[in-house]
């Protein structure tokens, strides 16, 4: 029997190599992201994300970081998870289909201009793939974070950050993990706040 010990380096270990693979697999897709949020929040836009369990998570995560802040002082930045509003969410998937249940939300808020961020490991959930396609159509900025092979989020956005890997907990740890450092450029480039960044 494995040492459990031996399992959780392994973990570890294994968690390390999946982000560095992805971030020099997606690094200079990692800076237009950077670049086009800052860009829609310097015009006045915000963004809206998206995903199902943990994806969820980490989109009601990412969202609060911008919200509130993250590392500096600043002023609130405006950014809207689309999975915590169980009224409405229950309301669509009841009335009409779950798979609805991001798409209909982007059309009630989003704008031209908007950032339309989903998130899923598998890159094929169905109500993210409507919600982008209707994002496309309203002229927003589609940005996916997916694993595995990007599924057909990969095709359809106009950024995939793709996390080479089948492993879901691995996947969502360098989800997150990118998010925070979207965070932290986004504030960089438009607060200028030296102090972490000697």
């Amino acid at each position: 029997m494995e040492d459990i010990e031996d399992i959780i380096i392994r973990s570890f270990r294994e968690s390390s190599r999946v982000k560095e693979i992805f971030v020099n697999e997606n690094l200079s897709r990692l800076v237009k992201v950077i670049d086009v949020i800052t860009q829609a929040l310097s015009g006045g836009n915000k963004i809206l994300l998206f995903g199902n369990g943990g994806s969820a998570a980490d989109a009601q995560h990412i969202a609060a970081e911008f919200v509130n802040r993250f590392l500096i002082e600043r002023p609130p930045l405006p950014a809207i998870a689309l999975s915590t509003d169980t009224s409405v969410i229950t309301s669509i998937a009841n009335d009409y289909d779950f798979s609805e249940v991001f798409s209909k939300q982007i059309k009630a808020l989003g704008h031209a201009g908007d950032v339309a961020w989903g998130i899923s490991t598998s890159g094929s959930s169905p109500n993210v793939l409507k919600a982008f396609e209707v994002a496309d159509r309203l002229g927003m900025t589609t940005i996916a974070f997916t694993g595995k092979d990007g599924g057909r989020m990969a095709e359809m956005v106009d950024f995939c950050l793709n996390v080479s890997s089948n492993s879901t907990p691995r996947i969502q740890e360098a989800h997150i993990t990118a998010g925070h450092v979207i965070c932290d450029m986004i504030d960089y480039r438009l607060f200028k706040k030296p102090e972490n960044h000697s």
